[in-house]
């Protein structure tokens, strides 16, 4: 097929769950050899117009209007048809790779059973061959040992690159990807859309791609589709949309991108340098730390995850630690807050070193931490209310009354932005930038000394990503605590640091002024991180309206 064919068609697509509208008269096309993106924030509809393509509408879903493939009608098609088109012609990336994988499957096993049904292959022999044949070209060098493993041996993008594999067996004309970078590390979410591009331009297929990030979008798509609350708002060529956005959606997509060029305009030099840092210039730092190293000791020998770094840290300041999966980042988080035995020759915390300290006194200095998560749905009791799961550090700690804990609580939701009518809900009944930001205002309600961030935003949408920026940088102004954010993106480490470590291996590569470390970086790897950076105006300043055009 050429370019110029029409491979999925969507008309008036409808769906329906009870009496609600989830996606209203939607029209879409992917054409062989070229992606097409479906953008929008979460809820928009972009999954479900997805799943409702390819009949994986959840129960109760009534699915209205046409999608048809090659000019053959999917919707009102039998359950046992839909199965047999997903098995050849469609092949589907889900975006938490790891859930798509039994973790008590290797891989191999897995290969095993998805090659039975959509390629009629039988006999360990030939399922061998294909399995290698398909994470090769994946770019998986070492398919002997990828096979071999179960999925919590492989790292993020390997997991990604074998689910890629296995939606490609069978051959499909038809790829839907569905926020396939999302929370993965700038390099290797580079590699993943360099993968996709390749295999766009080989096999001459059809890429639906689900994401709302408008840096991916610049980087890979060719079409554009804007979804809000289940309508489309703006369509066109990838070139036109991401050069003269129309609705004021899309430029509101569009400007909540976080840019290196645009966050290190911003004011060079810590927020301690602002009225009232004189007094807290005089005061120790909040963290203090030299020749940190941590090691995990593990059967047949050790890994060192830290070898020999240090910061300083006032209030007021915000360190950033940056680097890939497996830099020793969140390893350095759980040191400072006592969570992981470390060796340093000095470990302080307001001036205070706990090592020494008897159990209850070394409980009271680590209580003056506190904690934010990257997965708030995981941190938060999901059968207790949003007041109980904020107020349960004062709770433990004792020694206050009701009346204040319920004081405090409501003090620490207005400090993140949030109604005091939040005490009652559920999780469940939260939006993802919501429940992240329930977990700040635990974080903060006992009011720590220092907040230890780790990736907080890396799996939102990118304008909930900017709010929860903003609701960071503004409770770190009032109440001026030390913090350290953990982030494997630059441009958003580049928005809201003072100082930056840049990791690699468990050593510090680079650190210093943010201004400089990311504005003019002098390590290679440094460069490489900042290279990998997802940029919606890329192709525009090089001309090229589309990666497959």
């Amino acid at each position: 097929m050429s370019t110029d064919d029409e491979l999925l068609a969507l008309r008036d697509l409808r769906v329906t769950i009870a009496d609600r509208t989830i996606v209203s008269g939607l029209d879409l096309s992917v054409r062989a050899g070229r992606v097409t993106a479906l953008v929008g924030e979460s809820g928009s509809g972009k999954s479900m117009t997805a799943l409702s393509t390819i009949g994986l509408q959840p129960r109760g879903a009534q699915v209205y209007g046409s999608a048809t493939l090659d000019g053959a009608e999917l919707v009102g098609r039998s359950a046992q048809e839909m199965r047999r088109l997903r098995s050849g012609r469609i092949g589907m990336i889900f975006q938490e790779p790891a859930q798509s994988l039994s973790p008590v499957m290797k891989v191999s096993r897995v290969f095993r059973d998805v090659l039975g049904v959509r390629e009629g292959l039988r006999g360990r022999a030939p399922v061998e061959v294909r399995t290698r044949e398909l994470l090769t070209s994946v770019g998986l060098p070492d398919s002997a040992r990828t096979a071999a493993s179960f999925p919590h041996e492989l790292s993020g993008g390997e997991l990604q690159r074998v689910v890629i594999a296995l939606a490609l067996s069978g051959d499909p004309s038809l790829l839907i990807a569905d926020e396939p970078t999302t929370a993965l590390d700038v390099t290797v979410q580079r590699g993943i859309l360099d993968l996709l591009t390749r295999i766009v331009e080989e096999r001459e297929l059809g890429v639906l791609l689900i994401t709302h990030d408008m840096g991916v979008v610049g980087e890979i798509a060719d079409d554009v589709v804007v979804l809000r609350d289940g309508e489309v708002v703006e369509s066109g060529t990838a070139k036109q949309v991401l050069a003269a956005p129309e609705a004021p959606y899309t430029q509101a997509l569009l400007s909540a991108v976080p840019r290196l060029s645009e966050s290190l305009e911003r004011t060079d030099g810590p927020r301690a340098e602002d009225p009232g840092g004189t007094e807290s210039d005089s005061a120790p730092p909040v963290v203090r730390v030299e020749g940190l190293s941590v090691e995990y000791y593990r059967r047949g020998g050790s890994h060192r995850a830290l070898d020999d770094v240090g910061m300083e840290i006032r209030r007021g300041e915000i360190h950033g630690l940056v680097g890939e999966s497996g830099s020793g980042k969140s390893t350095w988080g759980k040191a400072l807050a006592g969570l992981v035995p470390a060796h340093a020759r000095t470990f302080e915390l307001e001036g205070v070193d706990p090592r020494g300290l008897r159990a209850a006194e070394r409980r009271a200095v680590f209580e003056r931490v506190g904690l934010v998560f990257q997965d708030p749905a995981s941190s938060l009791n999901p059968r207790r209310s949003v007041g109980w799961s904020i107020g349960e550090p004062l709770q433990l700690a004792g020694g206050l009354s009701r009346t204040e804990i319920a004081r405090r609580t409501r003090d620490a939701l207005e400090l993140v932005r949030l109604p005091a009518s939040f005490v009652s809900r559920l999780p469940h009944e939260l939006s993802g930038g919501q429940r992240q930001r329930v977990s700040i205002a635990r974080a903060l309600v006992h009011e720590p000394a220092l907040l230890i961030a780790d990736e907080p935003t890396s799996a939102l949408d990118v304008t909930i990503q900017a709010r929860v920026i903003e609701v960071l940088r503004e409770a770190i102004e009032q109440t001026r605590f030390a913090c350290v954010f953990i982030s494997h993106d630059l441009a958003v480490v580049g928005s809201l640091v003072d100082q930056v470590t840049v990791l690699r291996q468990g050593r510090a590569v680079e650190q210093g002024a943010a201004r400089e470390v990311l504005g003019s970086p002098q390590h290679e790897y440094t460069r490489a991180l900042l290279e990998s950076v997802p940029d919606p105006e890329r192709r525009l300043r090089g001309g090229d309206g589309g990666a497959a055009a």
